[in-house]
């Protein structure tokens, strides 16, 4: 049950985001459903390459596509007043996404019994790749690479879920909230990691 949740869960929120980006780039309506779709799906399609999972999968997720374009479709028709306001919620639902979908690939990859490395990638690609997809299409330099801590919230949850620690569906809700609630910390209080600045004369 969880699996089917956390998908719905995060393939709204992410197509919500890459809608939301696409509209503030002044794209049309093409445009808004594609980046969209690829926001959604990208992560997704990412992982399935990577751990030799046939891309075709991706295709017997109608009810997910459906989801989408309804999320799509709903904001596209947000009054302007509402949408202003993307800037104060739309970290809140990329941290939804990223959550949902690192749980999920985690649960995925464990699921075809991979080793503890190969969940924590499953979990960090399906999390965030379908974000950095939709960054570097929207000409943006990707947020899992320039903001606060992003990816490490993925990659906790594919390490605990590897080494079962969240299983049951309440320790995986659980799991979900915890790394939302995490994300959302970290972008308000900015917290990052350490960097290093190569300095040139």
């Amino acid at each position: 049950m969880a699996w089917e949740v956390l998908s719905a869960i995060g393939t709204i929120a992410f197509a919500v985001s890459g809608a939301i980006i696409a509209m503030e780039e002044e794209y049309d309506i093409f445009g808004v459903y594609l980046l969209g779709i690829v926001t959604a799906f990208g992560g997704g399609a990412i992982r399935n390459l990577l751990i030799g999972v046939p891309i075709s999968a991706l295709w017997e997720q109608e009810v997910l596509f459906q989801l989408a374009l309804f999320s799509m479709t709903l904001v596209f028709l947000f009054p302007n007043r509402l949408l202003v306001h993307w800037n104060r919620w739309g970290n809140f639902f990329d941290a939804i996404g990223l959550s949902a979908f690192a749980v999920q690939g985690a649960l995925y990859a464990v699921d075809l019994g991979l080793p503890v490395y190969a969940v924590v990638v499953a979990a960090v690609l399906t999390g965030s790749g379908g974000g950095i997809v939709r960054d570097l299409l929207a000409g943006r330099k990707p947020l899992v690479l320039k903001a606060e801590i992003y990816a490490v919230w993925a990659a906790m949850a594919g390490i605990l879920i590897s080494f079962g620690l969240a299983r049951s569906d309440f320790w995986l809700y659980a799991l979900f909230i915890a790394i939302t609630a995490l994300r959302i910390l970290s972008f308000t209080y900015k917290w990052r990691l350490p960097t290093r600045k190569i300095l040139t004369r």
